[in-house]
């Protein structure tokens, strides 16, 4: 049963009725005239945490320019005029104070990075705030430069760091809170609408509450055709098909639409929707047909008026590479020097708990398919391989992996150690011989024969002590699901990417996700 709706009359949509078929039947809605009203609420989550925001960045150039003040003060710098009571010194302060906070406040704006659709995930906001950042330095120096001061080259530089090194803390913590919100009082989200082929929207539905950080919260599917005869439709949200997706998104109460998929509507029907969605407020979000290719790796061409994806290579080599290396093998001795007590103190308690060898080493297959052996401190009995065959029929997990959560081999020390991830420190060393990087897919004990096919693409970087598996659910994760984070992250790696892993790696392991 349909229901007609005008909404130029201001009439009001009756609930939709349920058809054999499981699915709900379309109203006969009237797309919305080029000057109508909006009709739908707009996509408002975004205006508290932008309020916050604007504090935490003002409070952030404030605080850095405090800190500017006191260092210089005691470097003596040379910002004082001793000869003009309160003149530079006292426009310093002023400048300092009022100017700096309120001109990055400006700067951060121009540069896009209140726009919502960058904020709550991702690394395009804090690339904001870096740019955001460099323009403050060339605005500082060209104010010097205009006004003739001799404004020290330390003081710029302190100044700039400062409120970089604030505003981006500051700002992880605020990203942090949302996130939280999200996932436990779903709030600071997007009701969406999913348009497309049931299997297509049931894709976006499994990543979208798989991730509820990311701030999509599904809540209808539509269906571009009507089911075949006698086919049942089942899915954990209502689905409709037939509808006006305008009116229909007053209906449920959502506020983003999302395409699923090349089969959802034509080219012309996507234009046309996003015609009827001008003045209301409502989000438009196309899921392109190219998946797991994200970053600097997607650029659009427009010919025509037809916007082309263009998809670059991969990056697996280059400088950012070595770089890459650089890094995780000073990061690894670094590491390894800081934290030699707590390795020598884990060693002794392994030792004291459980006679037999402390480290444990087994063969893994690394970079273009090479053989290592991994360093890991021990967290089994020492007759653990001799007892796997009998376990074999309890394996939990799927595919090259072998889990079991409440696995008999593993001693009371080692699970205490596998919770908090502490058996996986020993790796430093892996990394200081560059058999193994600080972030990459995880390393397997299988052979070089096991891995076939898409799965060998994880070979093309090195394996890494953290991942996305890591970050990702760990042990809870299937094996179709860990090898698609482990080629998502070899086709879109970057430095950006490695410091966002290391940065959630930290949480997760707190939390101790998926760890047994």
């Amino acid at each position: 049963m349909s229901t007609h709706i005008d909404f130029r009359s201001g009439g009001s949509p009756q609930p939709p009725a349920a058809s054999d078929t499981g699915v709900i039947t379309p109203s006969n809605g009237i797309a919305r005239a080029a000057f109508a009203r909006p009709v739908v609420p707009r996509v408002n989550w975004h205006r508290p945490y932008v309020a916050w925001l604007l504090l935490l960045d003002f409070l952030s150039a404030l605080a850095a320019s405090r800190t500017t003040i006191a260092l210089l003060d005691k470097a003596d710098a040379g910002f004082h005029d001793p000869d003009v009571p309160g003149g530079v010194d006292g426009l310093f302060v002023l400048v300092a104070n009022f100017g700096v906070p309120a001109g990055w406040m400006v700067l951060l704006a121009a540069c896009g990075a209140y726009d919502r659709r960058a904020l709550g995930i991702g690394t395009e906001e804090l690339k904001r705030v870096a740019r955001s950042s460099v323009a403050l330095a060339a605005t500082v120096s060209f104010l010097a430069l205009g006004f003739k001061k001799d404004l020290s080259r330390m003081t710029v530089v302190v100044v700039i760091l400062a409120v970089l090194v604030y505003s981006l803390t500051s700002r992880f913590v605020a990203r942090t809170v949302l996130q939280y919100l999200r996932r436990t009082r779903r709030r600071g989200g997007q009701k969406t609408l999913l348009v497309g082929k049931l299997s297509d929207a049931m894709a976006l539905y499994d990543i979208a509450t798989r991730n509820p950080g990311a701030g999509l919260q599904p809540i209808a599917i539509h269906l571009p055709h009507y089911p075949r005869p006698g086919e049942r439709v089942t899915a954990p949200v209502p689905v409709y098909v037939g509808w006006e997706l305008v009116p229909l998104v007053q209906q449920i109460g959502a506020d983003t639409i999302a395409v699923c998929g090349p089969a959802s509507l034509e080219s012309y029907e996507l234009r046309r929707l996003a015609w009827q969605l001008e003045g209301t407020g409502l989000d438009l979000v196309v899921v392109p047909q190219v998946t797991d290719v994200t970053g600097p790796r997607i650029h659009v061409r427009p010919v025509e008026g037809l916007p082309l994806l263009n998809v670059e290579e991969p990056t697996l080599s280059g400088l950012s590479l070595l770089v890459k290396g650089l890094l995780d093998r000073l990061t690894a001795l670094g590491g390894l020097v800081l934290m030699s007590p707590v390795l020598i103190a884990i060693a002794l308690s392994i030792k004291v708990t459980d006679p037999g060898p402390v480290m444990f080493r087994q063969t893994r297959i690394g970079y273009r398919g090479r053989a290592f052996k991994v360093w890991k401190f021990r967290t089994m009995y020492t007759d653990a391989e001799q007892r796997l065959e009998a376990l074999r029929g309890q394996n939990e997990s799927d595919g090259l992996l072998f889990k079991i959560r409440d696995d008999p081999r593993v001693t009371p020390i080692g699970r205490y150690l596998r919770a908090f991830s502490l058996d996986e420190l020993p790796q430093l060393i892996n990394v200081l011989m560059g058999q193994m990087s600080l972030v990459g897919p995880r390393p397997l004990p299988t052979e070089d024969d096991d891995y076939k096919g898409d799965v060998r693409r994880r070979l093309l970087v090195r394996p890494g002590i953290t991942g996305l598996w890591q970050i990702s659910g760990r042990s809870d994760l299937s094996w179709d699901d860990a090898v698609r984070l482990d080629l998502h992250y070899v086709d879109n790696w970057s430095l950006a990417y490695d410091l966002g892993i290391l940065w959630r790696t930290v949480s997760v392991v707190m939390a101790r996700r998926g760890a047994y």
